[in-house]
């Protein structure tokens, strides 16, 4: 095969992205390039020739040997030449395998099988590969950075904010948190359903009518085929494996990516100019705008998010790939053969918002400032609360009073609630009771209004910590 320049290929996965991710992708493409695809095709042939060998009681290590050097040896240019003649891929590896072997092993490669038997177990085999070996340590590496940044920032004071409007205080790190927890708990269901993905001996319709031309028992035939390749057979295959094991496996990962493009929205909101919280890692050479040169833009967090926007709609033609017409069509030919590129963009992201974590600056001042910055109108829920315990039935209404009296009169809330003296005197009264000595102070650091935000954010932390550090592969 000629080399080709990366620029000259259509796929911003392989140009664009394939140097922005060059180590990710080229550790990817052992799983799941085209070159990959053969060779899984040409191991799980050699597997089915192992067990016939098996079943015929004539298995050695040496000729195993020679069966794995054999598909080792396949060379995807060989098959491609070939499939210019066959029209047909699997025939084209059958063939330039066959070649490889030795006369009295040849005619036992593909025999008994379909193509599919060949394809979809291959499909399974290297893309539970990609997903063990590559995808899921790449994740558990950004839930530790997740929850490393919660766990630093649990103490750090953050206004809340619901509907884009300042709600209670919570802390910087409990809102991390939120997203140590949906993304972690993401991590051991990908895992699983990467580890119950299923391959087939079954045939053309799934009935085993070609295996039991030559064994009594067929699945038995099915069940060593695939063990040597670390499955599991299909609980009810056609010609195809049950579409729904991989479907389980990507629409969990597409739930993880929904999260990190919720993290990459809210980082990329928290830096905007007049919120300035956090701000992306920035090179010393690195250009903002062609015109603007003052700008540094959150432009990881948005490339994240865009990722999301291309990738995670796809899902939709997965789970139209669940409908194949009978024991088999052929209209999820195309269609399937996306699903490495999904799995890629996924990946894509994942790194990135890795790259966003490890260079993000918190505004620890800034944050305070934020919180402070609606004079204590954050504290109307605890005034209400305490009112409310006080026994004042309208006590909801007073305090939207109070937070209009404020912001009328330009007030901070502490103070617009001290005009009012029988309201103030019951709150008074209740904070004391909570151990404030000087009650009017609560009003002055809406801050220490945060409830369990830092307890919360370590526990997550120490909740998840382990999980990712067993997938990452770190002590």
């Amino acid at each position: 095969m000629h080399p080709r320049d990366i620029f000259h290929n259509l796929s911003p996965l392989d140009h664009r992205y394939w140097v922005a991710n060059e180590a990710l992708f080229d550790r990817l493409a052992d799983y799941l390039s085209e070159d990959a695809a053969i060779r899984y095709y040409a191991r799980a042939e050699v597997a089915l020739v192992k067990a016939h060998l098996d079943l015929r009681g004539t298995a050695t290590p040496e000729l195993f040997k020679i069966l794995d050097d054999a598909a080792m040896g396949v060379d995807p240019a060989e098959v491609y030449a070939e499939e210019e003649t066959t029209r047909h891929n699997i025939r084209a590896l059958v063939n330039v395998l066959q070649k490889k072997l030795p006369a009295d092993l040849a005619p036992l490669v593909h025999m008994g099988a379909t193509s599919v038997d060949i394809l979809d177990t291959a499909q399974s085999a290297r893309v539970r590969d990609a997903v063990l070996d590559v995808i899921l340590p790449l994740c558990a590496q950004l839930e530790l950075a997740l929850c490393e940044l919660a766990e630093r920032e649990a103490d750090t004071p953050q206004v809340g904010r619901t509907h884009g409007q300042h709600a209670v205080p919570i802390t910087f790190g409990f809102a991390v948190a939120e997203y140590a927890a949906r993304f972690g708990a993401c991590l051991p269901d990908m895992e699983a359903r990467a580890r119950d993905l299923r391959g087939k001996l079954a045939g053309a319709t799934g009935s085993y009518n070609a295996l039991s031309m030559s064994y009594k028992d067929p699945e038995d035939a099915e069940r060593r085929y695939l063990a040597y390749l670390g499955l599991e057979p299909s609980e009810h295959s056609t010609q195809l494996v049950e579409p729904e094991y991989l479907l389980r496996l990507l629409t969990s990962i597409n739930i993880a990516f929904g999260v990190v493009a919720n993290l990459a929205d809210d980082l990329r909101n928290l830096q905007r100019s007049e919120i300035g919280e956090v701000r992306e890692g920035f090179g010393a050479g690195q250009v903002g705008s062609s015109t603007m040169p003052q700008k540094r833009n959150p432009w990881n967090a948005e490339h994240v998010k865009s990722l999301w926007k291309a990738f995670a709609p796809r899902v939709m033609t997965f789970f139209m790939d669940q409908i194949s017409e009978h024991q088999r069509d052929l209209t999820n030919s195309a269609s399937g053969r996306f699903v490495v590129e999904y799995l890629a963009g996924f990946s894509a992201a994942v790194k990135r918002m890795l790259d966003v974590l490890a260079g993000l600056g918190v505004d620890r001042a800034r944050m305070l400032a934020n919180v402070r910055s609606s004079g204590g109108g954050v504290l109307a829920e605890p005034a209400y609360i305490l009112l409310a315990e006080s026994g004042r039935a309208d006590a909801h209404e007073v305090v939207r009073r109070l937070t209009l009296t404020a912001e009328r009169d330009g007030l901070s809330f502490g103070d617009a609630l001290a005009r009012e003296p029988d309201a103030r005197d019951l709150v008074y009264r209740a904070l004391r009771g909570l151990g404030w000595e000087k009650p009017q102070e609560f009003f002055s650091a809406p801050e220490r209004y945060r409830g369990r935000s830092a307890d919360k954010a370590r526990a997550i932390a120490a909740a998840y910590r382990p999980v990712a550090q067993r997938l990452a592969g770190t002590p």
